[in-house]
């Protein structure tokens, strides 16, 4: 039931608005405005006592959407679908999405193409491009091979434009460690721009490795790795990323960027989620130093050099938001003021006495740099705030070719498209 599952609706045009923090929205859970942006205002470690506060999911009733910012409309791209996680446009113009859980025992494990052959903005006809999976993530399509990054290995297949399906066998590319704290199973993919190198997202396998007894003896964790498209040559690109799950290029730099859920059980307002440019041989802190080389009391002097080195992110998103999808609008159909932008999907606080995130946000960027308002780009996924109750939750986004976004909200079984109302068809 694509056409049926949720109605479309429709907002009228108006210019974009910066967060305001004390607003009363009862769709937006937003961290204060001072934990977003360049330059956060951090707290003392435990100033609030840490709390267990996870969100009830309800589903979306019918005729209920997210809400889209003034200008833009939403509609169901796909409904129905079994934990969609991420999302992938192949060139053909059909959608690949990973149905993948948390849960081991009830993923999916697949890999659903849909297709929108009309141009409507819905998926009339879906199908198994790829299953028998172990816990998907990234996707990629690099020359004549798909890759799929599994929990535990990035594997390659044959592929022809065009395709319905994978036909042949597999071969693993690489081996990847398994599993990982609460969420960090989720693995990501990427090449860059020439082709000649991936990029891997591996999170960590703990909240902050306090005996230092599991991360700390495997390197590949809480890293982005690189190597050849076929797996040789592997290296840590970057380090001391706790879980950085979205990956991608800014379209002015070419540099790499990545989306960072930051560590829990130090207060409400610690430690901010981030975007940040990912410096190769970069150190980012994790687990001994936060937001540059602020100290985790949980390590206190235990690796001082590794503080002293520990890299500063470029942009805060608010502590607990789980920030994980990042996209780059590159295309021409958005009003001007969101080219070269970055979109970024937030699942939602867990470890926050205040719900926050459970939002798509949107960070203007110029020359190459996060610049000006943030907004809410689309939000309405909380449905009762104090019966901590959500219709959703927004993880992977990707920009479309036609100059719309979609967003992959996992636990409410949906694709969202988003698009501008001067171009809705």
């Amino acid at each position: 039931m694509y056409r049926s599952a949720l109605a479309v609706v429709l907002f009228s045009a108006a210019a974009p608005i910066a967060i305001a923090a004390d607003a009363k929205d009862p769709g937006t859970a937003r961290p204060p405005e001072t934990t977003v942006g360049q330059d956060p205002k951090l707290t003392e470690p435990f100033a609030t006592k840490s709390v267990t506060n996870h969100p009830q999911v309800i589903g979306w009733p019918e005729g209920k959407t997210p809400i889209p910012l003034a200008g833009f409309r939403v509609q169901a791209f796909a409904g129905d679908l079994k934990n969609p996680r991420w999302a992938y446009a192949l060139p053909d113009g059909s959608v690949l999405i990973a149905e993948s859980d948390t849960k081991k025992p009830i993923s999916a494990n697949r890999i659903t193409r849909l297709v929108d052959a009309d141009g409507d903005g819905v998926a009339e006809t879906r199908s198994v491009f790829l299953d028998k999976l172990n816990q998907p993530l990234g996707m990629l399509v690099l020359g004549d091979h798909f890759y799929v990054a599994n929990t535990d290995s990035v594997m390659r297949y044959p592929y022809k434009a065009g395709a319905a399906k994978i036909e042949g066998a597999g071969t693993k590319v690489l081996d990847l460690p398994a599993d990982g704290y609460n969420n960090h199973w989720t693995r990501n993919i990427v090449a860059s721009p020439d082709g000649k190198k991936i990029y891997v997202s591996v999170g960590s396998a703990s909240n902050v490795d306090e005996k230092l007894d599991q991360d700390a003896k495997e390197p590949r964790r809480a890293a982005i790795l690189q190597s050849n498209p076929d797996g040789s040559d592997m290296k840590i690109f970057a380090a001391g990323l706790r879980n950085p799950v979205g990956m991608a290029f800014e379209p002015a730099t070419g540099a790499l960027w990545t989306a960072v859920n930051e560590r829990d059980h130090l207060g409400d307002d610690l430690v901010p989620d981030y975007i940040t440019s990912v410096k190769e041989g970069a150190f980012y802190g994790w687990p001994f130093a936060y937001w540059g080389t602020n100290e985790d009391p949980r390590h206190k002097g235990a690796r001082p050099e590794l503080v002293a080195k520990s890299v500063k992110p470029d942009f805060a998103l608010g502590a607990h938001t789980a920030s994980l999808g990042l996209t780059f609008y590159t295309g021409s159909v958005f009003p001007e003021e969101f080219r070269g932008g970055a979109f970024i999907g937030q699942r939602g606080s867990w470890n926050r006495s205040e719900m926050s995130g459970y939002r798509v946000l949107f960070v203007a960027f110029k020359e190459g740099k996060p610049s000006g308002a943030v907004r809410d780009f689309l939000s309405g996924f909380v449905a009762d705030a104090e019966k901590k109750t959500v219709y959703g939750r927004p993880v992977g986004v990707i920009a479309m070719t036609d100059g719309s976004i979609l967003v992959c909200d996992d636990a409410g079984n949906s694709v969202w498209r988003v698009s501008a109302v001067a171009s809705a068809k």
